[in-house]
């Protein structure tokens, strides 16, 4: 029996990549007699609308798509993941880092990608100041190198029985909190999996490269292992990226033209995409 989620971000209105996912989703967690859950991932205040979860709702229910139970709210539950920060920092395990963005970004000598998942360690070895981080802003990172000595390198098993297994240069010391959001993807992630039972990660492929830390974390915090199914993704006829800010056409869009919502949810499940767009190569 699957136990799925749905977890989208009410920063904008879904677009046909967010159908795919949740489609995804649902058959898998429908055809083994399982749940299908839906987790809003609010946390990021300066982005999220309540309009927007709405909207999600709305979706959803046009394209035939029911969730179990309530909605889980992930700025409701921000005293959880401070209980889980709070058992990592008893460890050891966590520190505070006071360095910027454009600091860190100035102290690589090559940096590519985020600058933040390639942090030098600038922080990493200073005491800890009660004073510092009660004046200055910082953030909360996971002390990595002590993680992987204490844990070891995790793997994950896919959900066609590929097992994957980590490197030490998947990982930095990833953010766990920041003060305009007490948690962050990572942790709040795995924490809230945990806690509903979720044994069936459904989610794009562009996510894989968080897999890691995420087993990391679980393997930390005495957290159950799910398995993965990390999707391809729906692109642009040119190979671009669905993106809420690239104004890619939203599911409101398409029901407002006429299209029916589970004849949609059918096509591509058979992995029929609507003209203009295609399937990324896994």
């Amino acid at each position: 029996m699957k136990v799925t989620r749905f977890a989208p971000s009410p920063s904008g209105r879904l677009h046909l990549g967010h159908a795919y996912s949740a489609a995804l989703g649902h058959e898998l967690a429908r055809s083994s007699g399982g749940q299908f859950l839906l987790r809003i991932e609010d946390l990021d205040l300066g982005r999220c609308r309540p309009e927007f979860v709405g909207g999600i709702i709305e979706d959803l229910d046009w394209l035939g798509l029911g969730y179990d139970g309530e909605a889980i709210v992930q700025s409701e539950r921000t005293d959880v993941y401070a209980q889980a920060l709070e058992a990592l920092k008893a460890r050891g395990l966590v520190y505070a880092c006071f360095c910027t963005r454009a600091e860190i970004a100035q102290s690589l000598t090559a940096p590519h990608g985020d600058a933040g998942s390639q942090y030098p360690g600038t922080c990493r070895r200073l005491p800890d100041d009660p004073e510092r981080r009660a004046s200055t802003p910082h953030c909360w990172r996971l002390d990595s190198a002590k993680a992987l000595a204490m844990a070891g390198l995790p793997g994950w098993t896919e959900h066609d029985g590929t097992l994957f297994a980590s490197r030490e240069s998947d990982f930095g010391d990833a953010i766990l909190a920041r003060k305009d959001a007490p948690s962050s993807y990572h942790l709040s992630c795995v924490v809230d999996d945990a806690a509903s039972g979720v044994n069936l990660v459904v989610r794009g492929e562009d996510l894989r490269p968080s897999t890691p830390t995420q087993r990391l974390l679980q393997s930390l915090l005495g957290l159950p292992e799910p398995t993965y199914f990390h999707h391809p993704l729906i692109t642009h006829d040119d190979g671009r990226r669905l993106a809420k800010r690239d104004l890619a056409p939203t599911l409101e869009a398409l029901r407002n033209s006429g299209v029916d919502g589970p004849g949609l949810v059918k096509q591509l499940l058979d992995g029929r995409l609507p003209l203009g767009f295609r399937l990324s190569e896994a």
